[in-house]
């Protein structure tokens, strides 16, 4: 997909943190192919080195290799830079149960860091990965960004007071911002291994062995999945965008559409069908409920698609058929 608006940042540095994770290589993908001069921030812990070896040999790519807990690293990658992608971050809802502090520590004061040198880089935008689980135990559906409920973990606190913190320092200091929430986000370089795997590619890789996937609970929870380059356009449209009325909010990233867990599970066995008609006959187990998790999620998209532009492209099937096809060429 080719976005003629970045032809606007020619000549600006973007930075992006976290940007040998899954999100951010995409978005440095997109950025290195139109030519946009892009430094990326990223200390390693979760992300692949694998993921931006393609990019090291581009002069418009800059790599340092740095920890958003110490702002030294901060202030060296924001310098020069007009720009801020801020997609580092600890994620995983049983991570935080497990390890609360960590995850505040990067999330939360890894954060503020970011923020400060941003600030005091004079970065013309800062867009941020913000999360769905700040929904909380809100119930209604679909969600609204304006309508909240109690978060139901430790990461979900640290991603709302993200936006806290994202909405004084734009008060305070000048700083415009824009937060993305994002909801499931799937797509190539997603990692399907670890403690903390995505559901996706974790599935995906048992169902490519012939292991049989479980699903927590009875299959019926569902989630608003939203392939990668949903994600990435939403990205670049806020990074790109020139109505100061999308300004210093918060923005649901989601296709607008729910699956439950039942359903992804036969999706992904029809689609990995075409490569090994054996998969079709790998049974689904099921366990307990996982602690934290919200039964259902929905994103209303209204207030992107007005605001932004955003129009996404890719429904579940269509996502799952390209994640699908990524995964049977790097996971054999």
């Amino acid at each position: 997909m080719t976005y003629p608006q970045l032809d606007e940042l020619k000549g600006k540095r973007v930075l992006v943190t976290g940007g040998a994770g899954f999100i951010g290589s995409n978005l440095i993908e997109v950025l290195l192919a139109h030519g946009i001069a892009v430094v990326c921030l990223d200390n390693f812990s979760t992300g692949k080195r694998e993921n931006i070896t393609p990019f090291l040999s581009d002069s418009n790519f800059t790599l340092i290799e740095g920890d958003i807990r110490h702002l030294e690293d901060c202030n060296q990658a924001c310098k020069n830079v007009n720009y801020v992608l801020h997609q580092a971050a600890l994620g995983s809802v049983p991570r935080s149960i497990k390890d609360p502090i960590t995850t505040n520590d990067v999330n939360i004061s890894g954060f503020l860091n970011m923020l400060v040198a941003a600030r005091d880089a004079k970065v013309t935008r800062f867009v941020y990965a913000a999360s769905s689980s700040t929904y909380g135990d809100h119930e209604a559906l679909p969600k609204v960004e304006d309508v909240i409920g109690k978060p139901l973990s430790p990461y979900a606190i640290t991603k709302y007071v993200n936006e806290l913190y994202a909405d004084i320092f734009q008060k305070t200091y000048g700083l415009d911002t824009i937060g993305l929430r994002y909801f499931n986000v799937f797509g190539k370089r997603q990692d399907p291994d670890g403690a903390y795997a995505a559901v996706i590619p974790l599935f995906v890789k048992q169902l490519i062995k012939h292991e049989s996937p479980v699903i927590n609970g009875d299959g019926s929870y569902s989630r608003d999945f939203t392939y990668i380059d949903n994600v990435v356009q939403m990205n670049i449209l806020a990074l790109t965008t020139t109505n100061k009325a999308a300004l210093n909010t918060v923005y649901n990233v989601a296709y607008g559409e729910r699956t439950t867990l039942l359903e992804l599970a036969s999706l992904l066995k029809n689609h990995l069908a075409q490569f090994d008609r054996d998969i079709l006959n790998v049974a689904i187990k099921h366990r307990d409920n996982r602690v934290g998790d919200i039964p259902h999620s929905l994103a209303s998209i209204d207030k992107a698609k007005q605001r932004l532009q955003y129009k996404p492209k890719y429904n579940i099937d269509k996502g799952i058929e390209a994640a699908v096809t990524w995964y049977w060429n790097h996971l054999k």
